[in-house]
């Protein structure tokens, strides 16, 4: 039974061969350098290497998070654009969608005399900071205010609770490559093979969230540990995650089937032993 290969998303190189690879098999009269260059433009940015930006300091929504929902994203992409589903993305589409989700997260980043905290303490407003970050970067890159609005839009489909009829789509394309990158941030990470052991780490910038915002408005009120939010997590992802995926992300997940559209869903399996994982972990904690 075939499955996708676990690359390595602690090396950027590797996943950028994946999806170079991915892109040129979609588009054989693509921008052969297109690929390199974005992900060079985001390496730079979570390293320090971008303007006045400090190197990522966020532990859980580091580089490797971006890579991981950039992964899932291109491959999901891949699938849906083989089994020929209107609107069919172009090479233009698929570049904007590729660049919404190496920007995600850069609303986590820090500028050089932003010297307290981590970048986590901006939980609550990262996806409106990242989207306005990538309108900055991408204006220096020429691009079209029509692309720079859609990369935004996209980035928008990523936030907690987000409701989708506030975002002012400009066709179904752009909705459609935005509910995938909802998908893919979702699905990238909790498939992770780490996953679990990550979870303490993403209370921790719960906890610092929770502090510079005074409690306002966070998801900390819930969990009074990292014990706690791993316990809480099956219920994160049967009751939330499930979902929205389901229904605001239109099971677009179901192309990441492989192969599609009748082989098994690694995604899914990746995320349910994860989730297994916690709940036997809880059953172990609670016997004692």
């Amino acid at each position: 039974m075939r499955m996708f290969a676990r690359i390595n998303t602690k090396d950027p190189q590797a996943v950028e061969r994946e999806v170079n690879s991915i892109y040129l098999s979609m588009f054989p009269d693509g921008d052969a350098g297109f690929v390199p260059r974005a992900l060079q433009w985001a390496s730079d940015c979570f390293t320090g290497k971008y303007d006045d930006y400090q190197p990522i300091d966020a532990r859980y929504h580091d580089f490797e998070h971006t890579l991981q929902g950039t992964l899932c994203l291109v491959r999901l992409l891949e699938r849906r654009h083989k089994a020929r589903v209107p609107p069919i993305i172009n090479a233009r589409w698929f570049e904007l969608a590729l660049l919404a989700i190496l920007f995600h997260d850069t609303g986590y980043l820090k500028k050089r005399d932003d010297v307290t905290g981590t970048g986590a303490k901006y939980t609550l407003t990262h996806v409106t900071r990242s989207a306005e970050f990538a309108a900055e970067l991408l204006q220096k890159h020429d691009y079209k205010p029509a692309e720079i609005r859609a990369v935004q839009n996209m980035i928008r489909c990523t936030g907690v609770n987000v409701d989708l009829s506030t975002i002012a789509f400009a066709g179904e394309m752009e909705k459609v490559l935005g509910l995938a990158l909802g998908t893919a941030d979702l699905l990238g990470q909790m498939a992770a093979s780490d996953y679990v052991e990550k979870l303490p780490i993403l209370y921790l910038e719960f906890d610092e969230s929770a502090r510079f915002n005074k409690g306002t408005g966070t998801l900390l009120g819930k969990f009074r540990s990292a014990e706690e939010l791993m316990r809480h997590t099956p219920v994160f992802w049967e009751t939330y995650v499930k979902p929205k995926i389901d229904g605001d992300f239109r099971k677009l997940y179901r192309f990441l089937q492989d192969p599609y559209p009748n082989g098994p869903n690694w995604y899914l399996c990746w995320v349910e032993a994860n989730i297994a994982r916690l709940r036997r972990q809880s059953a172990a904690v609670s016997a004692i």
